[in-house]
């Protein structure tokens, strides 16, 4: 995975890196990715609901980079949809000491898909697409808003944040209302987010179509047949992005922090 990464000699500070999601698919790729970027005495916070597969992830990171740059590696189980799990994610990034620490990186990755198999009228259950929304919308706000609180502006600090988008936030998929409107909502509240925080780094990367687990459902569950033949021609046709490649552009966008605070950027505008 790391070989994807450019060796140009530079790096993202003395950080608290969080990443959600970081179990499988595009959250492992970039937890790998990112671990070579840290400087030394750095700590990677790695969150998912699944503690079997988040201390593999662990183990493999402290394998390969864990000695060399004395990178700290701690696991977080929680489900984001509900607010235990939020509030133990933030207690658990308040009690990380990270001496003279520099930069706060979270990336908002958790995310799921959602029942794709169905069309808009047949939600008619405000508890059903409430609790999609609560891991996909409010989970990541009420996260995002813990850690920044807990980390206050101050001189030398640097605060990123990047929310995992889609281009679904910004075009329809017929089937996908639940994921399109959780992935636009998404990107809005993080445009906001760079409005009222100037000094905080915002960006939404949509990293285009990735072969992951989500795609392969998206290829079995679509709802809409031409929708659901556009993927599986993609998938037979090689177009499929691999997470490294597309988590590669993502950490030259935060390697040469040059895009707008709030943008929504998309791996083949890069």
């Amino acid at each position: 995975m790391e070989d994807e990464i450019s060796p140009e000699s530079r790096d993202l500070g003395r950080a608290l890196c969080i990443i959600t999601g970081a179990s499988k698919g595009f959250g492992r790729t970039l937890a790998f990715q990112l671990s070579c970027l840290l400087k030394p005495r750095s700590v990677l916070m790695l969150v998912a609901r699944t503690t079997e597969q988040l201390n593999q992830v662990k183990e493999d990171i402290i394998t390969l980079y864990g000695g060399q740059n004395q990178l700290e590696v701690r696991c977080v189980q929680a489900d984001l949809e509900k607010k235990d799990g939020v509030e133990k994610m933030v207690q658990a990034a308040k009690e990380t000491s990270v001496s003279d620490m520099d930069h706060l990186l979270l990336i908002n990755n958790a995310a799921s898909l959602g029942d794709v198999s169905r069309f808009a009228l047949t939600f008619t259950d405000p508890a059903e697409v409430n609790r999609y929304l609560s891991l996909n919308v409010s989970g990541a706000l009420s996260l995002t808003a813990g850690v920044l609180q807990a980390f206050p502006r101050r001189l030398g600090l640097r605060r990123s944040v990047v929310n995992i988008s889609s281009l679904c936030a910004l075009k329809p998929f017929p089937s996908w209302v639940l994921y399109c409107t959780g992935k636009a909502a998404r990107d809005m509240m993080f445009r906001v987010l760079a409005a009222e925080e100037p000094d905080v780094r915002v960006l939404s990367y949509a990293p285009g179509p990735l072969d992951t687990d989500m795609q392969l459902q998206a290829r079995r569950s679509s709802g809409d047949l031409q929708l659901r033949r556009s993927f599986c021609s993609m998938f037979s046709e090689g177009q499929l992005i691999s997470c490294e490649e597309s988590g590669a552009k993502l950490i030259k966008l935060l390697l040469d922090d040059d895009f707008l605070s709030g943008a929504h950027l998309d791996f083949y505008e890069l």
